[in-house]
């Protein structure tokens, strides 16, 4: 069992990982064998395991910490985060994540679909065990709304040319950021810090996500399909409009609509024009640029945390530099 090598520098962190993947793990157990496989293999599939790392590092700031507790905790959020993934694929018409077959392209919709919702019930048993109150089940139910909202929100403005910016950040409010926010919230609320100090940790994850988001979006404009493990531009035949080609039809409507208009009869060589158009007319510059302000958002938010025997917050302050400032 291997997590990913990311985490060699932080041994206690890579243990704690390590244990959470297990316990994902053990939490699978159906009569198909094949989806149980296929389910399986997407949780060992090379997954950074983010979400469940700061809900761990967070956790540190408690004075009321269970070791036991908090990767159980982990270990629900990362198998919510995984459900959501494979219903994502199933709505994506999706046969590659990660650089392998989604669970989609191999046992066909259906399938998916009940594998995904066995995972959102072990998550909940998961949560029901640990939780020390209903607290924290009350705020999954709410993150999950808000998952299904963002998402919803992608589905409506599918191939909507009027889409603003503002619009694209409250979906991925929802679809990407409140699951690194619920990571942060739980990890210290669980730990027995006070809510207010937990609400601004949730509030760091959230800026976390955001980043995340808009730079997974620009590296569609900047990397190769191989380098990202699906292919580049897919959304864009799709209708889903990220931040670097909103920014550049802010520019460049006139030379880029004829190609968007195609909608999903979008050739290659068409795909590879927009691409070059969203970066000549800074589409790619811009989104980075409002990538860097949600860092520094984050990271301020970081410096101001307590100190702890732990180095967590250092550890957070490294981790999250790192992977905001990701190229691949």
């Amino acid at each position: 069992m291997n997590i990913h090598p990311m985490w060699k520098t932080y041994p206690e962190l890579a243990k704690e990982l390590n244990n959470t993947l297990m316990l994902m793990e053990n939490s699978v157990n159906l009569k198909n064998k094949d989806v149980e496989e296929a389910v399986l293999s997407m949780i060992h599939s090379g997954g950074k395991l983010l979400r469940p790392a700061y809900q761990l590092l967070f956790s540190q700031f408690g004075e009321k910490r269970e070791p036991k507790k908090a990767v159980a905790l982990a270990a629900a959020i990362e198998l919510l985060h995984t459900a959501t993934l494979i219903h994502d694929d199933i709505v994506d018409d999706a046969d590659i994540r990660r650089s392998l077959p989604t669970i989609r392209s191999q046992f066909g919709n259906s399938t998916a679909v009940y594998a995904g919702d066995y995972l959102f019930v072990s998550c909940f048993k998961l949560l029901a065990d640990y939780s020390s109150s209903l607290k924290s089940i009350q705020l999954n139910s709410r993150s999950m709304e808000k998952i299904l909202s963002g998402e919803l929100g992608q589905m409506d403005n599918r191939y909507n040319l009027e889409m603003t910016i503002n619009q694209y950040l409250e979906n991925i409010s929802g679809k990407t950021a409140e699951l690194f926010s619920l990571s942060c919230f739980v990890g210290a609320y669980e730990s027995g810090t006070s809510e207010r100090f937990a609400k601004n940790c949730g509030k760091i994850g959230e800026n976390i996500g955001i980043a995340f988001q808009i730079i997974d979006d620009v590296l569609d404009y900047t990397q190769t399909p191989e380098q990202i493990g699906k292919p580049v531009l897919e959304d864009v035949r799709q209708g889903i409009y990220s931040l670097p080609l909103l920014y550049a039809l802010e520019e460049g409507r006139e030379a880029l609509l004829p190609y968007l208009e195609k909608g999903e009869a979008l050739t290659d060589t068409e795909t590879n024009k927009v691409y070059e158009l969203v970066h000549s007319f800074n589409g790619v510059a811009k989104a980075q640029k409002l990538a860097e302000k949600y860092t520094q958002q984050a990271l301020k938010g970081i410096n101001k945390l307590p100190e702890t025997s732990t180095d967590a917050k250092n550890q957070l302050l490294v981790i999250t530099q790192a992977i905001l400032a990701r190229t691949n």
